[in-house]
């Protein structure tokens, strides 16, 4: 797995990025190890240097043209750089991003964007949360191994 630059992000200017925390390194910091969130105040370009800057992966991916979960699992598969066989459904997308990562080698930490979260009927609340779910199990899994495993999510 490499770090993953969203393709429309350019580095934030060297001041002023965040206001409460003065540098990237701090921004992390801030935010329990373990955890899945909105994203609230952070912006990607933020994240990502953040993410850059500690040595840990950073996994984007849009998701705002998806229409349903599966659309949603290879969405994330392409935009992470998984192995294609690990769409098929969330379980083996969950194996991936624990099990399948975890075999590969030590591990500094994640910083994942869920960006543009939809909103319609074939990716209703449940079907999100059942998405957001896997990231939950995923943050409890490297918690458990003392890697950080942070991730962001934004709505449509």
């Amino acid at each position: 797995m490499t770090l993953t630059r969203p393709p429309e992000v350019t580095p934030p200017a060297a001041s002023g990025w965040y206001p409460s925390a003065g540098d990237p390194d701090m921004m992390l910091q801030s935010v329990r190890p373990n955890i899945v969130q909105a994203i609230r105040a952070f912006r990607v370009e933020d994240l990502l240097e953040a993410a850059q800057n500690q040595g840990q992966h950073f996994l984007y991916a849009n998701l705002g043209e998806v229409q349903s979960k599966q659309d949603a699992i290879d969405a994330l598969v392409a935009g992470f750089t998984f192995p294609e066989q690990y769409a098929k459904s969330l379980d083996s997308f969950y194996d991936c991003l624990t099990d399948v990562v975890n075999k590969s080698g030590p591990q500094r930490g994640f910083v994942v964007v869920l960006d543009q979260l939809p909103d319609n009927p074939r990716f209703d609340r449940e079907a999100r949360e059942q998405l957001l779910d896997a990231f939950r199990d995923a943050a409890d899994y490297w918690g458990e191994r003392k890697i950080p495993f942070r991730c962001f999510y934004s709505f449509q």
